[in-house]
């Protein structure tokens, strides 16, 4: 029997942000910087206008850093839109955490320091619930096929392996999980599908949401198709190539 099922898909419009200015990255490398406009605000804002509930916020400074940053950008969110946002990078301690949540996050993406402290994580998936941390594994498979963990803006290749590092959350309450293929991120060249049908198959529980390579329309159809919870969408929607109102039409079956 099938592991996958339809479900609603929850779409996450992806804003990136590098010294203040909205770009993309091709496969997490810093040197392949694509600038796609100045004003994040006003791009969250006009996403909101469109139908999204979600959006998925990066500051890429701190993400290689450390030191989150855009406290102020979600204040200003909060203010002015109804956007739920789930944001990370460069957080490091349980203040970030806290800082974050009071600034207006819906919930708090932690990536290298998921790998590199995992107890620390797992205490704050008890201090904070399950409904506030997402837990982002960015991963890339090695010369054996192993998918590995790359941390600090995915220039350092940590122990251990996606697998283990997703069951042993798992086993621990973890809801959220976010997984990226670098290889596929920011390439268009589709989502990696085998590899969220292998994490559906090993942890039916969680609310996996998928990101890295969106190309079209067709892989929200398949997103939800795969049993994915959420898919970001970031560097085919900056660029046009579907609009969010197609997009959220289709997530939601």
């Amino acid at each position: 029997m099938s592991t996958t099922s339809i479900r609603r898909l929850t779409l996450y419009p992806a804003i990136d942000v590098r010294n203040g200015r909205i770009v993309r990255l091709s496969q997490g490398d810093y040197d392949q910087e694509t600038r796609y406009g100045d004003d994040p605000l006003a791009l969250a804002q006009a996403y909101a206008a469109q139908g999204a509930e979600w959006l998925h916020l990066v500051d890429l400074d701190a993400a290689r850093a450390g030191g989150y940053t855009l406290e102020p950008l979600l204040r200003e969110l909060a203010a002015s839109t109804t956007l739920r946002v789930q944001t990370g990078g460069g957080v490091r301690d349980r203040a970030d955490v806290e800082r974050i949540l009071a600034a207006g996050a819906a919930r708090v993406v932690v990536g290298s320091l998921a790998v590199r402290a995992p107890a620390t994580v797992l205490d704050w998936l008890d201090a904070f619930g399950p409904d506030r941390i997402t837990v982002a594994l960015d991963t890339r498979a090695d010369a054996e096929g192993v998918w590995r963990l790359p941390v600090h803006g995915w220039t350092e290749q940590a122990a251990g392996t996606l697998d283990a590092f997703a069951a042993r959350y798992t086993a621990h309450g973890l809801r959220h999980l976010l997984c990226t293929d670098i290889s596929r991120d920011g390439m268009l060249t589709g989502p990696n599908f085998d590899l969220y049908a292998r994490i559906r198959a090993a942890l039916p529980v969680l609310e996996l949401q998928a990101s890295g390579g969106v190309r079209g329309i067709e892989d929200v159809v398949l997103a939800q198709a795969q049993g994915c919870s959420g898919l970001v969408l970031g560097r085919a929607l900056l660029e046009g190539r579907f609009t969010l109102p197609d997009a959220l039409a289709r997530g939601d079956g």
